[in-house]
Protein backbone atom coordinates (compact mmCIF):
# COMPACT_ATOMS: atom_id res chain seq x y z
CA UNK A 1 0.00 0.00 0.00
CA UNK A 2 1.44 3.19 -0.94
CA UNK A 3 -0.05 6.31 0.33
CA UNK A 4 1.15 9.75 -1.21
CA UNK A 5 0.63 12.65 0.59
CA UNK A 6 -2.38 14.77 -0.84
CA UNK A 7 -1.51 18.06 0.44
CA UNK A 8 2.73 18.69 1.27
CA UNK A 9 1.30 21.71 3.45
CA UNK A 10 -0.96 19.60 5.52
CA UNK A 11 2.37 17.22 6.43
CA UNK A 12 5.55 19.23 6.22
CA UNK A 13 4.11 21.38 8.97
CA UNK A 14 3.54 19.67 12.82
CA UNK A 15 4.03 22.31 15.55
CA UNK A 16 3.56 20.95 19.17
CA UNK A 17 2.24 24.29 19.76
CA UNK A 18 -1.69 25.36 18.94
CA UNK A 19 -3.41 28.65 20.46
CA UNK A 20 -3.56 28.43 24.08
CA UNK A 21 -2.77 25.13 24.68
CA UNK A 22 0.45 23.99 26.56
CA UNK A 23 0.27 20.15 26.32
CA UNK A 24 -1.52 18.85 23.56
CA UNK A 25 -1.41 20.01 19.65
CA UNK A 26 -3.76 18.89 16.39
CA UNK A 27 -2.04 17.96 13.70
CA UNK A 28 -3.01 15.97 10.11
CA UNK A 29 -0.84 12.74 10.15
CA UNK A 30 0.21 10.51 7.00
CA UNK A 31 0.46 7.34 9.07
CA UNK A 32 -2.87 7.88 10.91
CA UNK A 33 -4.86 9.16 7.94
CA UNK A 34 -5.88 11.73 9.94
CA UNK A 35 -6.01 13.87 12.53
CA UNK A 36 -4.31 12.92 15.52
CA UNK A 37 -4.10 14.81 19.01
CA UNK A 38 -0.68 14.96 20.26
CA UNK A 39 0.16 15.21 23.86
CA UNK A 40 3.47 17.00 24.64
CA UNK A 41 5.22 15.10 27.73
CA UNK A 42 8.55 16.77 26.96
CA UNK A 43 8.39 20.37 26.83
CA UNK A 44 12.23 20.41 27.68
CA UNK A 45 13.20 18.82 24.44
CA UNK A 46 14.98 16.55 26.38
CA UNK A 47 15.26 12.69 24.99
CA UNK A 48 17.46 9.76 25.55
CA UNK A 49 18.22 9.37 21.77
CA UNK A 50 19.29 12.25 19.15
CA UNK A 51 18.22 10.54 15.79
CA UNK A 52 20.00 12.01 12.92
CA UNK A 53 16.61 12.64 11.02
CA UNK A 54 14.96 14.01 14.21
CA UNK A 55 12.23 17.36 13.26
CA UNK A 56 12.64 19.08 16.70
CA UNK A 57 15.04 22.02 16.63
CA UNK A 58 17.21 21.51 20.02
CA UNK A 59 19.03 24.61 19.92
CA UNK A 60 17.47 26.12 22.92
CA UNK A 61 16.08 23.92 25.99
CA UNK A 62 12.51 24.08 26.62
CA UNK A 63 10.87 24.48 29.99
CA UNK A 64 11.72 21.91 32.68
CA UNK A 65 8.35 21.48 35.07
CA UNK A 66 6.40 18.72 36.17
CA UNK A 67 3.28 18.04 33.83
CA UNK A 68 0.36 20.19 35.36
CA UNK A 69 -2.43 16.96 35.04
CA UNK A 70 -5.43 19.37 35.64
CA UNK A 71 -4.44 21.90 32.90
CA UNK A 72 -3.74 18.54 30.81
CA UNK A 73 -7.32 17.27 31.58
CA UNK A 74 -8.48 20.73 30.86
CA UNK A 75 -6.99 21.01 27.51
CA UNK A 76 -7.67 17.07 26.35
CA UNK A 77 -11.74 18.17 27.00
CA UNK A 78 -11.54 20.84 25.24
CA UNK A 79 -9.62 19.98 22.38
CA UNK A 80 -11.04 16.26 21.45
CA UNK A 81 -15.20 17.64 21.30
CA UNK A 82 -13.33 19.97 18.85
CA UNK A 83 -11.95 17.54 16.68
CA UNK A 84 -14.37 15.17 17.01
CA UNK A 85 -17.25 17.88 15.61
CA UNK A 86 -15.11 18.66 12.85
CA UNK A 87 -14.92 22.44 13.82
CA UNK A 88 -11.35 21.80 13.73
CA UNK A 89 -11.55 22.20 9.59
CA UNK A 90 -13.11 25.65 10.25
CA UNK A 91 -9.11 26.27 11.42
CA UNK A 92 -7.48 28.09 8.86
CA UNK A 93 -4.37 25.68 9.92
CA UNK A 94 -6.75 23.12 8.89
CA UNK A 95 -9.45 24.29 6.42
CA UNK A 96 -7.48 23.33 3.53
CA UNK A 97 -7.62 19.41 4.56
CA UNK A 98 -8.38 16.67 2.44
CA UNK A 99 -12.17 15.07 2.51
CA UNK A 100 -10.31 11.76 3.13
CA UNK A 101 -8.11 12.79 6.47
CA UNK A 102 -10.99 14.87 7.80
CA UNK A 103 -11.35 11.82 10.66
CA UNK A 104 -10.28 12.03 14.23
CA UNK A 105 -7.95 9.13 14.41
CA UNK A 106 -6.01 8.99 17.75
CA UNK A 107 -4.52 11.03 20.58
CA UNK A 108 -1.06 9.89 20.65
CA UNK A 109 1.57 10.20 23.05
CA UNK A 110 4.42 11.78 21.56
CA UNK A 111 6.26 15.38 21.31
CA UNK A 112 9.50 16.81 21.57
CA UNK A 113 11.75 13.62 23.27
CA UNK A 114 10.51 10.35 24.41
CA UNK A 115 7.43 10.01 25.81
CA UNK A 116 7.97 6.78 28.28
CA UNK A 117 10.69 8.80 29.80
CA UNK A 118 8.16 11.37 31.50
CA UNK A 119 8.29 9.54 35.40
CA UNK A 120 4.39 9.65 35.65
CA UNK A 121 3.91 8.13 32.05
CA UNK A 122 0.97 5.78 33.66
CA UNK A 123 -0.80 8.68 35.05
CA UNK A 124 -0.86 11.04 31.68
CA UNK A 125 -2.40 7.64 29.89
CA UNK A 126 -5.18 7.06 32.62
CA UNK A 127 -6.15 11.14 32.20
CA UNK A 128 -6.56 10.75 28.79
CA UNK A 129 -8.29 7.54 28.90
CA UNK A 130 -10.77 9.02 30.98
CA UNK A 131 -11.29 11.94 28.55
CA UNK A 132 -11.75 9.59 25.88
CA UNK A 133 -13.78 7.29 27.10
CA UNK A 134 -16.65 10.39 28.09
CA UNK A 135 -15.90 12.78 25.37
CA UNK A 136 -14.46 10.82 22.24
CA UNK A 137 -15.81 9.09 19.89
CA UNK A 138 -15.67 4.45 20.78
CA UNK A 139 -13.70 4.17 18.07
CA UNK A 140 -11.01 6.48 18.21
CA UNK A 141 -7.70 5.35 19.66
CA UNK A 142 -4.91 6.09 22.20
CA UNK A 143 -1.52 5.55 20.30
CA UNK A 144 1.73 5.86 22.07
CA UNK A 145 4.82 6.57 19.74
CA UNK A 146 8.23 5.23 21.48
CA UNK A 147 11.88 4.74 20.92
CA UNK A 148 10.87 1.47 22.65
CA UNK A 149 13.70 2.11 25.24
CA UNK A 150 11.75 2.31 28.09
CA UNK A 151 9.07 -0.11 27.52
CA UNK A 152 10.51 -2.83 29.81
CA UNK A 153 9.84 -0.50 32.97
CA UNK A 154 7.35 -1.37 35.77
CA UNK A 155 6.01 2.09 35.39
CA UNK A 156 5.61 2.09 31.67
CA UNK A 157 4.19 -1.30 31.69
CA UNK A 158 1.56 0.08 33.75
CA UNK A 159 0.91 2.37 31.58
CA UNK A 160 1.12 -0.18 28.82
CA UNK A 161 -1.88 -1.91 30.37
CA UNK A 162 -3.94 1.14 30.29
CA UNK A 163 -3.70 1.64 26.90
CA UNK A 164 -4.59 -2.59 26.49
CA UNK A 165 -7.63 -1.36 28.05
CA UNK A 166 -9.09 1.98 26.32
CA UNK A 167 -8.21 0.75 22.60
CA UNK A 168 -4.83 1.47 22.82
CA UNK A 169 -2.11 0.98 20.08
CA UNK A 170 2.07 1.23 20.45
CA UNK A 171 3.54 2.43 17.37
CA UNK A 172 7.78 0.71 18.34
CA UNK A 173 10.49 2.79 16.57
CA UNK A 174 12.90 0.39 14.57
CA UNK A 175 14.74 2.23 12.31
CA UNK A 176 17.77 -0.56 12.08
CA UNK A 177 18.80 -3.89 11.54
CA UNK A 178 22.29 -4.01 12.70
CA UNK A 179 24.12 -2.58 15.93
CA UNK A 180 26.38 -0.45 13.22
CA UNK A 181 23.57 0.90 11.80
CA UNK A 182 21.48 2.04 14.82
CA UNK A 183 24.06 3.55 16.41
CA UNK A 184 24.75 6.23 13.56
CA UNK A 185 21.16 6.80 12.94
CA UNK A 186 19.85 7.08 16.75
CA UNK A 187 22.91 8.16 18.10
CA UNK A 188 22.06 7.09 21.69
CA UNK A 189 23.70 5.04 24.41
CA UNK A 190 20.81 2.94 24.72
CA UNK A 191 21.77 -0.85 23.35
CA UNK A 192 20.27 -2.02 20.38
CA UNK A 193 19.82 -5.24 21.75
CA UNK A 194 17.53 -3.47 24.78
CA UNK A 195 15.60 -1.81 21.98
CA UNK A 196 14.95 -5.37 20.18
CA UNK A 197 14.08 -7.25 23.37
CA UNK A 198 11.56 -4.61 24.53
CA UNK A 199 9.82 -4.47 21.52
CA UNK A 200 9.58 -8.38 21.60
CA UNK A 201 7.83 -8.43 24.95
CA UNK A 202 5.63 -5.70 23.61
CA UNK A 203 4.52 -7.51 20.97
CA UNK A 204 4.05 -10.87 22.95
CA UNK A 205 1.25 -8.78 24.97
CA UNK A 206 -0.48 -7.54 22.28
CA UNK A 207 0.20 -7.01 18.63
CA UNK A 208 2.19 -3.47 18.03
CA UNK A 209 3.01 -1.19 15.09
CA UNK A 210 6.39 -1.17 13.44
CA UNK A 211 7.53 2.15 12.73
CA UNK A 212 10.59 2.67 10.48
CA UNK A 213 12.25 5.84 9.28
CA UNK A 214 14.17 5.17 5.89
CA UNK A 215 16.34 7.77 4.56
CA UNK A 216 19.67 9.01 2.32
CA UNK A 217 22.57 9.60 3.83
CA UNK A 218 24.05 11.83 1.93
CA UNK A 219 22.89 10.36 -1.24
CA UNK A 220 23.39 7.03 -0.40
CA UNK A 221 20.39 5.03 1.10
CA UNK A 222 20.39 1.55 3.36
CA UNK A 223 22.80 -1.46 1.59
CA UNK A 224 21.12 -4.45 0.71
CA UNK A 225 22.61 -6.15 3.40
CA UNK A 226 21.16 -3.95 5.93
CA UNK A 227 18.01 -4.29 4.48
CA UNK A 228 18.28 -8.23 5.01
CA UNK A 229 19.42 -7.95 8.43
CA UNK A 230 16.21 -5.42 9.05
CA UNK A 231 13.87 -7.90 7.89
CA UNK A 232 15.86 -10.72 10.19
CA UNK A 233 15.01 -8.43 13.07
CA UNK A 234 11.00 -8.72 12.23
CA UNK A 235 11.41 -12.30 11.56
CA UNK A 236 13.20 -12.86 15.05
CA UNK A 237 10.26 -11.29 16.67
CA UNK A 238 7.63 -12.95 15.44
CA UNK A 239 9.42 -16.14 15.76
CA UNK A 240 9.75 -15.58 19.44
CA UNK A 241 5.61 -15.13 19.56
CA UNK A 242 5.30 -11.29 18.91
CA UNK A 243 2.44 -10.29 17.25
CA UNK A 244 3.45 -7.57 15.01
CA UNK A 245 -0.04 -5.32 13.10
CA UNK A 246 1.47 -3.54 10.33
CA UNK A 247 4.52 -2.29 9.62
CA UNK A 248 5.22 1.24 8.63
CA UNK A 249 8.24 2.61 6.00
CA UNK A 250 8.30 6.00 6.01
CA UNK A 251 10.73 8.75 4.70
CA UNK A 252 11.51 12.52 5.30
CA UNK A 253 8.85 14.96 5.26
CA UNK A 254 9.63 18.00 7.13
CA UNK A 255 13.14 19.38 7.13
CA UNK A 256 15.63 17.09 9.67
CA UNK A 257 18.52 17.68 12.47
CA UNK A 258 21.56 17.12 9.99
CA UNK A 259 21.52 18.43 6.35
CA UNK A 260 22.98 15.68 4.82
CA UNK A 261 19.83 13.18 5.61
CA UNK A 262 17.88 12.93 2.58
CA UNK A 263 14.17 11.63 1.56
CA UNK A 264 14.26 8.43 0.25
CA UNK A 265 12.20 7.51 -3.44
CA UNK A 266 8.89 6.07 -3.56
CA UNK A 267 10.36 2.87 -5.71
CA UNK A 268 13.03 2.97 -2.73
CA UNK A 269 10.65 2.64 -0.18
CA UNK A 270 8.50 0.15 -1.89
CA UNK A 271 11.44 -2.49 -2.72
CA UNK A 272 11.65 -2.42 1.26
CA UNK A 273 8.22 -2.78 0.88
CA UNK A 274 8.26 -6.24 -0.77
CA UNK A 275 11.38 -7.77 1.26
CA UNK A 276 9.45 -7.14 4.76
CA UNK A 277 6.74 -8.44 3.04
CA UNK A 278 8.04 -11.96 1.93
CA UNK A 279 10.34 -12.06 4.84
CA UNK A 280 8.07 -11.16 7.47
CA UNK A 281 4.41 -11.84 5.55
CA UNK A 282 2.98 -9.09 7.80
CA UNK A 283 1.15 -5.82 6.07
CA UNK A 284 3.16 -2.97 5.23
CA UNK A 285 2.35 0.26 4.53
CA UNK A 286 4.49 2.82 2.68
CA UNK A 287 4.57 6.75 3.37
CA UNK A 288 6.82 8.32 0.82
Amino acid sequence: MTNQPPSPLVFRHHPRRFGDWKYVYPVVSRRAGGVSLGINLNLDKVCNFDCVYCQVDRREMGEREFLDLKRLDEELREAVPWIASGEIFRDPAFARTPAEFRRFHDIAFSGDGEPTTYRNFAEVIAAAAAVRRELAPPELKLVLITNASMLHRPAVRAGLALLDADNGEIWAKLDAGTEAYFRRIARTAVPFRQILENITEAARARPIVIQTMLLRWGNEPPDEAERAAYCERLREILAAGGSLRRVQLYTVARKPAESFVQPMTAAELEVWAEAVRRAAGVPVAVYP
